[in-house]
């Protein structure tokens, strides 16, 4: 569950830099200091596929990076994200730099929980796409579908992909995904999600 810690003033991108990097992951969002634990086991498999697939695509197809979190995305002074999944092309490398990514991912990933999924399909979503990504694909594990959104086209709903379906990325040319690879699991009794 994530946890909105209190400040009394708007707590800004270089506050934020000021925090301790052994801590809980945490983000910034509108100003508020978000704090959440670790994710859960099921989360972190469905991650590793996603990069899996990206990481194979990537060497194939050398048209940018991948990375997971924790890594800081700087979009403004208010908004400091740690998307679970991002991918930044090549024409946008100068946006890596020591401290994270500072402007907008073209692609975020982001694997949804009771607790984020407002957040991440809310505010972050809508902030991401100001700031210019191109793509979100929001993963719900509890129902094994993927909703790709297309940030930067104007209406439409988004793709939504169910475990079988196969999906094709505008950003990734070539990237041929079959929805259920992302699910594929430890096959654990019980999952968390």
């Amino acid at each position: 569950m994530s946890q909105i810690l209190a400040a009394p003033v708007p707590i800004t991108a270089a506050d934020y830099s000021r925090l301790p990097d052994d801590g809980p992951r945490c983000e910034l969002i509108e100003g508020d200091l978000f704090m959440a634990p670790s994710p859960y086991l099921f989360h972190q498999e469905i991650s590793s596929n996603i990069e899996h697939i990206l990481y194979k695509y990537l060497a194939e197809h050398p048209v940018g990076k991948v990375f997971h979190a924790p890594l800081d995305v700087f979009l403004d002074n208010a908004n400091v994200y740690q998307p679970d999944i991002l991918f930044v092309s090549s024409k946008n490398f100068r946006m890596l730099k020591k401290g994270g990514v500072h402007g907008a991912p073209d692609l975020v990933v982001e694997i949804l929980s009771p607790s984020t999924s407002r957040r991440d399909l809310g505010v972050k979503k809508r902030m991401l796409a100001t700031h210019g990504t191109v793509e979100f694909w929001a993963v719900h594990p509890a129902k094994r579908t993927v909703d790709v959104f297309a940030l930067q086209q104007s209406g439409g709903q988004p793709g939504a992909w169910r475990e079988g379906d196969f999906f094709e990325s505008d950003l990734l040319p070539g990237l041929r995904l079959e929805s259920g690879s992302i699910f594929r699991s430890l096959n654990l009794k019980t999952h968390h999600v």
